[in-house]
């Protein structure tokens, strides 16, 4: 039908075939695509896709930010971060937020069409180290967890309609991307393992749902190659599903390529290689297409790819913009429809207080009305409503103080900040803010927030004889805020004059934050935003930024040098009024703008000095202290967890934050949030932040051999929960795959209501490779009432439930032999456990006569890093510094006797490998268990990285039967596989 008009039963005007919703969408989208010419549809590759007024299409673009509610297009529903959705494990709470928030992404389109209906959410990398930046993005660090809930998030998003989608979402971010430091040019070495059995098992689950429209490739690069040119999108994700799946790039990653990355050496080979390996839509220099358009074609003129290539990408696009229901009949506006709705405003506090997570508790909670006395609520988070840079503006905020004032009366709350009051003097005078009206500004929905400019209609500070007290906050790491009384935070505008007009620290270059170095006597006031220097002018306080790092020495010389004098401590306020008080809840926690956010991973775990102190103050003056940890990640807190009656944790909750942390507080909710991450006792257990080999490194709660200072899925409640007897059995119908079907008794045997999060883990004593110590298959958050029992359904397919991937075959394998099922309140709190016996064969030997060896197929390594075999696809194995580096290959079947080898390797050319020797200064090595040395091959100079040799060997001591082999590699040389012969 492609080509073929309709005509409308109103008129006489020919309606073209892809504007007929009574034909099906792939032919629609054909009739569209044919009419499109080379040029049009390479505009189309571009986020900003412009409009094709001759066929009334409309312009299009990829990507409204949408984690956890409609982002950065003014006010919207702000639930809690995603972190904290990963907290509750509720799916079914995630797919109803999903539903609201796709909705407003409708609602708020009907009234400014910029709001795009491709969402790029939600964030499914794993949450494999504490310390990266962009922790509150991610769900969990379990794969299972991860996928169950990104499902559910995209189900909500998509809607129910079988034909239309009511959002197209985009997962974001493949591949294996968990460190904001150089994230541009790092690359994360992923061996088969890890890759197969945790990075791309949070991807397959939520796109074989079927509600995911799409993904986004990261910044980074996988075993040396960028994720935009990955073949795992082809190799992969696309077998996942028989969808025509969009890939969206991330902002500026094409120009990456070639800029930051020098993967290719020109631009039109980067957009060739991209286009080739998968990638449908470019977001690239914000809304100037120009650039992108001009790239792709010169990729054609040049013969790198064909019209078809573009045609495919452009298809993709295309079906995604059909099911929007973009080239249907018009419908009704609905401009008020599904925004802001009371349902929205009760959805955002359920899933606040299903958020909150109960760490330690000595008997201080509940809190009741009656017996709480006077609550002194203290620290920089008590009286706060913090968003993030994914979050949209606040139409109605609760925070922790006005909820408890709304529930006790203000009589009965008493709010200390915690921060250092302080005056700063310079040479000529006290520093002080100008008295003048600061006129509120509404806030602008922006397709580019990092673009948004700070105000420059107030004046600069300036010094004179009297000083202005400033609110000092420590946010760790020496990184500084300054408040004014106004409330507004110190901040500097592009002119470099520092103001106080600013609501919070915010932005994609956060200007309000500042660090005092010591100089002399005194100190320099650094700002971070720009690097440089505040010193004292004629119009008032301005930052002087140094050009390069010779201008450093200069613009110190010509900084003005303060004094520093401290009116009071925040812990002496917060000691006063805990002492006065009743009940202290201490407010502890990060700012989301401030370290640890995208572009910056903290170094840390520890919770900043200043906030520290204040824990430790207030609990020697009034020992009934709870410390609630509101923050986008996990904190080293022992000793506070040791000493405090009461500990709790929650994301930023979003609007409602503050109630549903008053109504968990008093009882009205028993918390049931579960931790998505481990908790570590502190930074000294966690591997390298690029060490992304979980089983090596022992990394997650997976392998993490430790005790935890709280373990992964761990949450309190005020109820208690009593496990009946598991039951688990293999079923198998036929036609159909396998699963093991478990059960288990729940029931509520303490004082009052409550959720549980029943876990059902798989662990596999005496397998013979190392696989995790317990790993989640199932869980179910269910709500029992006081004396209420639940029998818990569970089915899991059995290779899921049990399988790992044998690198050795190449293959999803499940061994024989005993497995252990438990149900538990947490990976580290099991209640019950049963086995299952899978019989089968014993696993095979590794067929190296047939196959031989692909090098990254090792069982375990040292010292080694994972390559790109080509720039196209493939993986080789190389040392990690380029001297020496070991693999280990288990049970190798050399059959009646193995006499030859063959090593194939790349070794691009040293310049300071020169002499006679220089052949042999690279070379890989085979040896047995025993000591015993099969061959040494040197490796000659191959003139590229990418161009491989082959060259044998003869074993002397020719090895027969199944043994381990062990690889040594020594210089800058790259191994591709070894083979060998009888």
């Amino acid at each position: 039908m492609s080509g073929c008009q309709a005509t409308s039963e109103s008129t006489s005007t020919p309606v073209p075939a892809f504007r007929d919703p009574r034909l099906p969408d792939g032919e629609r989208v054909a009739d569209l695509l044919a009419r499109l010419t080379l040029d049009e549809r390479i505009a189309m590759l571009h986020q900003f896709a412009p409009a094709v007024e001759r066929l009334g299409l409309a312009a299009f673009r990829t990507g409204q930010e949408a984690l956890h509610g409609v982002a950065w297009m003014g006010p919207a529903t702000v639930f809690p971060q995603a972190v904290g959705l990963g907290a509750t494990w509720h799916p079914e709470l995630l797919r109803r937020i999903g539903e609201a928030v796709g909705t407003e992404v409708r609602a708020m389109r009907a009234r400014d069409e910029r709001v795009g209906l491709n969402v790029w959410a939600p964030v499914v990398n794993l949450l494999r180290d504490p310390r990266w930046g962009r922790n509150e993005e991610g769900y969990a660090e379990d794969p299972y967890l991860t996928s169950a809930l990104a499902a559910a998030y995209t189900r909500g998003l998509r809607g129910d309609d079988p034909a239309r989608w009511r959002t197209a979402p985009v997962l974001k971010h493949w591949l294996a991307h968990n460190n904001e430091t150089h994230r541009d040019t790092t690359s994360s070495s992923v061996r088969p393992r890890v890759l197969h059995e945790y990075d791309l098992a949070a991807f397959r689950g939520a796109v074989r749902a079927g509600s995911v429209a799409g993904v986004m490739p990261a910044y980074n690069l996988v075993n040396g190659r960028p994720n935009h040119v990955s073949p795992y999108l082809r190799e992969h994700l696309r077998t996942w599903t028989e969808q025509e799946l969009v890939v969206c790039s991330d902002a500026g990653a094409p120009s990456n390529l070639v800029d930051s990355e020098h993967y290719f050496d020109t631009h039109e080979e980067a957009v060739a290689a991209a286009l080739l390996a998968g990638v449908d839509s470019f977001t690239d220099h914000d809304q100037d297409a120009s650039k992108t358009v001009e790239r792709v074609r010169g990729a054609l003129r040049r013969g790198l790819i064909d019209a078809s290539v573009v045609e495919v990408a452009v298809r993709r696009l295309l079906a995604m913009r059909c099911a929007l229901g973009e080239f249907d009949p018009p419908t009704e506006p609905t401009e008020a429809a599904g925004f802001d709705t009371p349902g929205h405003r009760a959805l955002a506090l359920e899933a606040a207080e299903q958020a909150v997570v109960l760490l330690e508790n000595d008997g201080l909670l509940p809190l009741s009305d009656a017996t709480a006395g006077t609550v002194a609520v203290v620290g920089p988070l008590a009286d706060e409503c913090k968003l993030d840079w994914y979050s949209g503006s606040l139409i109605r905020r609760s925070t922790p103080r006005e909820a408890l004032v709304e529930r006790l009366g203000a009589e009965r709350v008493v709010f200390v900040e915690g921060t250092d009051t302080v005056r700063l003097r310079a040479a000529a005078g006290w520093v002080r803010v100008p008295d003048t009206e600061v006129e509120e500004r509404a806030r602008e929905g922006s397709l580019n927030p990092a673009h948004t400019a700070g105000r420059t209609d107030l004046p600069p500070l300036t010094v004179g004889p009297a000083p202005t007290d400033l609110a000092l906050a420590d946010w760790g790491g020496g990184v500084l805020t300054l408040r004014a009384p106004s409330g507004r935070y110190l901040t500097v505008a592009e002119d470099g004059f520092v103001r106080a007009a600013a609501e919070q620290p915010e932005g994609w270059v956060v200007q309000e934050t500042f660090t005092l170095e010591r100089h002399g006597d005194g100190h320099l006031l650094r700002h971070r935003g720009t690097g440089g220097y505040v010193c004292v002018a004629a119009e008032g306080l301005k930052v002087a930024v140094p050009d390069g790092s010779a201008e450093v020495a200069k613009a110190q010389a010509e900084a003005e040098v303060f004094t520093l004098e401290v009116v009071e401590r925040g812990e002496d306020a917060v000691a006063r009024a805990a002492a006065e008080a009743t009940t202290v809840l201490v407010l502890a926690g990060n700012d989301p703008h401030i370290n640890g956010r995208e572009t910056e991973d903290r170094t840390t775990l520890a919770l900043p000095a200043q906030q520290d102190r204040l824990w430790r103050a207030a609990h020697a003056a009034n020992p009934r202290t709870a410390l609630v940890l509101v923050s986008s990640y996990p904190y080293a807190v022992g000793e506070a967890a040791d000493a405090l009656p009461a500990l709790l944790w929650s994301a930023h909750g979003g609007q409602a934050a503050g109630t549903g942390l008053a109504r968990v507080l008093f009882g009205d909710v028993s918390p049931a949030g579960r931790l998505p991450q481990t908790w570590y006792a502190g930074e000294e257990e966690l591997p390298d932040l690029l060490d992304y080999d979980i089983i090596a490194s022992r990394a997650t709660y997976l392998y993490f051999d430790g005790a935890p200072l709280f373990p992964f899925g761990h949450g309190l409640s005020y109820t208690r929960f009593a496990y009946g007897d598991l039951s688990v059995q293999r079923t198998e119908c036929e036609g159909e795959e396998a699963v093991l079907a478990v059960e288990c008794e729940v029931t509520n045997v303490g004082p009052c209501d409550g959720d549980e999060v029943a876990q059902i883990y798989v662990s596999a004593p005496g397998a013979r490779v190392p696989r995790p110590h317990r790993r989640l298959i199932a869980h179910r958050r269910v709500p029992l009432r006081q004396g209420e029992t639940a029998r818990l359904f569970f089915t899991v397919p059995v290779d899921e439930a049990l399988g790992f991937w044998d690198v050795a075959h190449g293959r999803w394998t499940v061994d024989p032999g005993t497995y252990e099922i438990h149900a538990g309140a947490s990976s580290a709190d099991i209640r019950r456990t049963a086995t299952i016996a899978v019989d089968g064969p014993p696993p095979a030997p590794r067929p190296v006569l047939e196959r031989g060896l692909a090098a990254a197929d090792f069982d375990s390594a040292d010292g080694i890093r994972l390559v790109d075999l080509t720039k196209v696809r493939g993986d080789a194995v190389a040392g990690a510094d380029d001297t020496i580096g070991r693999l280990l290959f288990r049970a190798c079947d050399f059959g009646a006797g193995t006499r030859t080898v063959t090593v194939e390797a790349a070794r691009a050319p040293d310049p300071e490998d020169t002499g006679a020797g220089a052949a042999d200064a690279a070379a890989v090595e085979l040896h047995l268990s025993d000591g015993t040395t099969l061959a040494s091959v040197a490796i000659p100079p191959t003139g590229d990285p990418y161009r491989y040799t082959t060259v044998g060997a003869t074993l002397p001591t020719p090895p027969s039967g199944v043994h381990d082999l062990h690889i040594t590699l020594r210089g800058a040389l790259r191994l591709a596989r070894l083979g060998f012969s009888g």
